[in-house]
C-alpha cells in the first residue's frame, strides 16, 4: 500500500479506525472520515504517531448522508493523497432493533439513508476520481446480517443485503473503466458497538455454537482482506462479496431472544400487537 491514496468512511471508530490502522500500517495516506472531529482528530494524532515515512492520516468530518459533504470529503482525500487510489465505505449503523411488527418507521428511514444513501453517496462520488485516475478499487464494508437472516435487526440486514447488490450493479458498471468493486461481510467483530452482546454470556455462547471457528473477530481480520482487496494482489477480482466470520455463514444467525424477550415479550418477538395499540404507536 505504499503510497496508495485510500478514503475511509467511518473511520474514526470501530472497524473503519481497524481498517486505517492497517492501511496505514503499510504505508498508505489515509483520509479517515466521520461525524464526531474530535473522535477523528484522536484516531489522526494516534495514526501519525506510529505511519512509516511516507505514509499518514488525515481527519475530515462529514456525515454521508449529506451528498455536498460527501463530495467535499472526496476532494480532501484527493487533495491529501495526491489522487485517488482505493476507497472504502464503512459508515453504517443500525437504529431499529426488534420485531416488524412494532419498528420504529422513522428509525428505520434514517437506518436506510445512512446505509444505503450513504454508500450509494461514497460510491457515486468517488468513483468519479478512480475513474479519472485510470482505475482504483472501492470496497464496502456489509454485513453477515445480508447473508444469514437476524431475526430482529429490523432495517439493518436489509440494508446491507442493498449494499450487496450495490456491489455487484457498480462492478458491472466500472469494470470497462478498471475500478473494482467489491465487499466484505463481516461477523461478530469486537468494537463498542457488541459491548452488549459480548456481555450477555447466552447470547455469546449462541455465536460460538454458530460459528466453526469459535472466537470473536477483530478489526484487523477485516483490516487485512481489505488491504487485499486495495492493493496489488487483487487486480482481477470484482464484483464480490466475502464473509469474513469465522463460517458463521455456513450455519445460522445469532438468536437474540435471551436479550428482547424481556423488552417485547414471546409474543411480540413472533408479531402479536396489542390490539389497542394506536396506529401512531408503530411510527415511532
Amino acid at each position: 500500500m505504499t503510497g496508495k491514496s485510500v478514503l475511509i468512511t467511518g473511520g474514526g471508530s470501530g472497524i473503519g479506525e481497524g481498517i486505517a490502522t492497517v492501511l496505514v500500517g503499510l504505508g498508505a495516506k489515509v483520509t479517515i472520515v466521520g461525524r464526531t472531529a474530535d473522535r477523528l482528530t484522536a484516531v489522526q494524532e494516534r495514526l501519525n504517531l506510529d505511519a512509516p515515512a511516507g505514509a499518514g492520516a488525515h481527519a475530515h468530518a462529514a456525515d454521508v448522508t449529506d451528498e455536498d459533504q460527501v463530495v467535499a470529503a472526496v476532494a480532501a482525500a484527493t487533495r491529501f493523497g495526491g489522487g485517488l487510489d482505493g476507497v472504502v465505505a464503512c459508515a453504517g449503523g443500525s437504529e431499529t432493533i426488534g420485531p416488524l411488527t412494532q419498528m420504529d418507521s422513522e428509525a428505520w428511514k434514517r437506518t436506510v439513508d445512512l446505509n444505503v444513501n450513504g454508500t450509494m453517496f461514497t460510491l457515486k462520488h468517488s468513483a468519479r476520481e478512480l475513474v479519472r485516475a485510470g482505475g482504483g478499487s472501492f470496497v464496502a464494508i456489509s454485513s453477515i446480517a445480508a447473508s444469514n437472516t437476524h431475526r430482529w435487526f429490523g432495517a439493518y440486514g436489509v440494508t446491507k443485503s442493498a449494499v450487496d447488490h450495490m456491489v455487484a450493479l457498480a462492478a458491472d458498471e466500472l469494470g470497462p473503466s478498471r475500478v473494482r468493486v467489491n465487499g466484505i461481510r463481516p461477523g461478530l467483530i469486537r468494537t463498542d458497538l457488541v459491548t452488549a452482546v459480548l456481555d450477555d454470556p447466552q447470547l455469546t455462547e449462541d455465536y460460538r455454537a454458530s460459528t466453526p471457528i469459535p472466537r470473536i473477530g477483530e478489526v484487523q481480520d477485516i483490516g487485512h482482506l481489505a488491504a487485499f482487496l486495495l492493493g496489488e494482489g487483487s487486480t482481477w477480482i470484482t464484483g464480490q462479496v466475502i464473509n469474513v466470520d469465522g463460517g458463521q455463514m455456513l450455519r445460522r444467525g445469532p438468536d437474540f431472544s435471551s436479550m428482547l424477550e424481556p423488552l417485547f415479550g414471546a409474543d411480540g418477538l413472533r408479531g402479536v400487537v396489542a390490539t389497542d395499540e394506536s396506529p401512531a404507536a408503530s411510527h415511532g
